[in-house]
């Protein structure tokens, strides 16, 4: 039974994927490691190390089928690790398929070495797949921009109204970060997809002379990369993986928030996709909770969490780390998972969010035009200098708090402001289609850039 609720039949519907879960299940784990031991023998064979017939019926039993997972489990507890069991089955089913087979597995390597290559086999695929969904959530918040570009909207900050933007721009600041994390993402891979072929202590000295070209002709068959030397202790790359992933999360978590506030009932501009019964209660029949944004929060934080785990395990002692290393499980599965549960999350919001145009309009206009106090402050600039314009659309805009009346008929009772401005003038000022600036051309620019993602 599963602890962790991820991992969980019911619950893991809500926090993973099953691709995700498929990549770094335990028996597809230990299908890599038979596929590293598998691959290792193959090239050893081609470059004289081991025999041939060795090699084809090691690849033969490099089976998960093969393994008893009892005893597997039974070896792990004692041992410390799965490998020294692992290749004992491995040896066994080679053995039975060419008698003498058995002895040739496993020539060369430790524990770590097929541990962390399986591993980052896994990575791979799992950085694939977070890529995909990626530019699929891209491609819809862009779409979302295109649509609402000019979609007019309060901008707030503080959570207060402050000036006019566009739901088309709000989109735009939401998925620029995501192209940031593509780019980051390209760069990781090369850093972190490298074969992990040290022996001992790292330095293939049970291979002699032909350590290199083990190495080299291993990374080669398993389309990896070699790195200069073995990377036992040096985990600065599965820490930067997991640190990505931090990143993700807290540009989705970004969204989620804004979702959340924006679908609040008294705001009620944005509604996540809905069907019948999703985000439902069990006591108040009319709730409708923006329960995807509240995953992506929750996979948020459960990612940062283990982001200082995985730097901390950078601080490994000596050639093998005694402790710092066997940290490493239970953070990276449980990252990758959590990641792409918040991004599967964020690219449903994505293609089925549920604007209401017509109510980000009418918040607009809740304040009285207060919240185009800074439009109107500019056209009064030129008349009365910044400063002193500042001043006196500040007194107007607490006369129409205080007054309970529109910024308009505020500065309509200020005879310096109507000597320079008319009411026409101050009702052009205090058109919010006319003051969003360069929105456009920011939308545009991050379309530009989205679409060289696709």
């Amino acid at each position: 039974m599963p602890v962790n609720p991820a991992d969980g039949a019911v619950f893991g519907a809500l926090f993973g994927s099953e691709a995700m879960r498929a990549i770094f299940d335990e028996r597809a784990f230990f299908q890599r490691m038979l596929d590293v031991e598998a691959t290792l023998a193959e090239v050893e064979a081609e470059l004289g190390l081991i025999p041939a017939f060795a090699a084809r019926a090691i690849r033969a039993a490099a089976r998960v089928e093969n393994l008893d997972f009892a005893a597997l489990a039974a070896s792990t507890r004692k041992v410390g690790y799965p490998v020294v069991g692992l290749v004992h089955a491995l040896s066994a089913a080679a053995e039975t398929l060419a008698p003498g087979a058995g002895r040739y597995t496993h020539w060369g390597a430790t524990t770590q070495d097929i541990l962390d290559t399986a591993q980052v086999l896994q990575i791979r695929d799992a950085l694939a797949l977070i890529r995909s969904d990626l530019v699929a959530t891209i491609a819809a918040w862009a779409h979302q921009a295109e649509q609402h570009r000019q979609t007019v909207m309060a901008g707030r900050t503080h959570l207060q109204h402050a000036a006019p933007v566009t739901f088309g721009l709000k989109c735009a600041v939401w998925f620029t970060p995501l192209l940031e994390h593509v780019e980051r993402l390209d760069t990781l891979r090369p850093r972190l997809c490298r074969v992990q072929f040290g022996g001992a202590a790292g330095t293939l000295a049970s291979l002699g002379a032909q350590g290199l070209a083990v190495m080299e002709a291993l990374a080669k068959a398993l389309d990896l990369a070699v790195p200069p030397v073995p990377w036992h202790v040096a985990r600065d790359g599965l820490a930067e993986a997991v640190s990505f992933l931090g990143l993700l999360t807290g540009s989705l978590g970004k969204i989620a928030t804004d979702v959340i506030l924006l679908a609040q009932t008294e705001i009620a501009e944005l509604a996540e996709p809905y069907e019948a019964g999703r985000g439902g209660s069990s006591t108040m029949p009319q709730k409708r909770n923006p329960i995807a944004s509240e995953y992506i929060l929750a996979a948020m934080r459960g990612v940062q969490a283990l982001v200082p785990l995985m730097q901390g395990a950078m601080a490994q002692d000596h050639e093998r780390g005694t402790g710092p290393w066997q940290a490493e499980p239970l953070a990276l599965p449980q990252a990758f998972l959590l990641s792409h549960g918040a991004l599967l999350h964020t690219r449903a919001l994505a293609e089925g969010l549920v604007v209401d145009a017509e109510r980000m309009r009418q918040n607009l206009e809740i304040t009285g035009g207060l919240i185009l106090a800074e439009a109107v402050m500019m056209g009064l600039a030129p008349h009365f200098g910044r400063e002193e314009a500042h001043h006196r659309v500040k007194l107007a805009c607490d006369r129409a708090l205080a007054q309970r009346i529109s910024l308009a008929e505020a500065l309509a009772q200020d005879a310096a402001v109507q000597a320079k401005l008319d009411r026409q003038a101050i009702a052009e000022l205090m058109d919010p289609a006319r003051y969003l600036g360069s929105t456009e051309a920011f939308i545009d620019r991050a379309l530009a850039k989205a679409r060289s993602c696709f």
